[in-house]
């Protein structure tokens, strides 16, 4: 991003440069974390899946945050899970526990009440393209490939299917995982994958102008929205109308719901206070 950084201490006072997860944030609350393990294509081993955890619970307690841009060095967004690591240790209970924590990871980025935006400039595969699939929204260079490859190993990308068949179509999904095959940035745009396809000298750009956009909205507003949006998902038509009828009611009697109605009315622009 191409705005002013300010960097915050990584956990457990490791050195920055050594860490797995580096973490930013600027002046208006936008917060990026940036996989750091271009050597291993960012592999989610169970140091990473702790540090992302990290940094997801402390952006929660943060009501300065905006936004957060999920970013990653190196030639690869993320390969999935580090199997090397899987590799030594093969027990169901290991299994058993690292799936969980990857799984609580994931629904950390739902759960979390500022939109997370995937800025995905290389390949995402497996629980990489899991990790595409539970951010909000993403914006990929053109180069960029998407695939759940596990079944090309004999391992069912299981875990990785509640994502994407949560962004993708029946069909489309069940194709990917049975196969294993990468589809292109394009073909992930056109399947509901991402949202945004860029050159990639054009991606921070553009990953700017959905945090620009964000960002001039109200927090409050916000938050309560993503809440709603993937909790509506699970419900039925008319719970999910009750549960959308109470929620901007609520919406509604906030201060800041208030002054943007006002304004519209008065047709002037809303004055909403610093962090709203």
């Amino acid at each position: 991003m191409k705005a002013i950084s300010i960097e915050t201490p990584s956990p457990k006072g490791l050195d920055p440069e050594k860490s797995v997860v580096l973490r930013s944030q600027d002046a208006r609350g936008v917060v990026t974390l940036t996989l750091n393990r271009p050597e291993a294509f960012n592999a989610l081993s169970a140091a990473m899946l702790m540090a992302l955890r990290d940094e997801l619970d402390a952006i929660t307690e943060d009501e300065s945050a905006r936004v957060v841009v999920l970013a990653a060095e190196g030639k690869a967004f993320c390969a999935g899970h580090d199997l090397k690591e899987m590799r030594a240790e093969p027990s169901l209970e290991y299994y058993e526990r690292l799936f969980s924590q990857c799984s609580e990871m994931m629904l950390c980025i739902q759960r979390l009440s500022v939109p997370v935006i995937a800025r995905v400039q290389g390949v995402a595969t497996a629980a990489g393209c899991q990790l595409v699939a539970m951010c909000d929204l993403a914006v990929a260079a053109s180069t960029a490939k998407f695939a759940v490859s596990g079944v090309n190993l004999g391992l069912f990308c299981s875990a990785p299917g509640v994502a994407l068949t949560r962004n993708v179509l029946r069909k489309a999904a069940f194709e990917m995982l049975v196969t294993g095959e990468f589809i292109s940035a394009d073909e992930a745009k056109v399947r509901g994958l991402i949202n945004r396809v860029v050159e990639p000298h054009q991606l921070d750009a553009e990953v700017e102008k959905l945090v620009a956009a964000i960002v001039a909205k109200p927090r409050v507003a916000v938050g309560m929205g993503k809440e709603f949006f993937y909790r509506q998902i699970e419900m039925g038509i008319v719970p999910a109308y009750e549960a959308a009828a109470q929620t901007m009611a609520c919406n509604m009697m906030d201060e800041a719901a208030l002054e943007g109605v006002q304004a519209f009315i008065d047709k002037r622009p809303p004055r909403w206070r610093k962090q709203e």
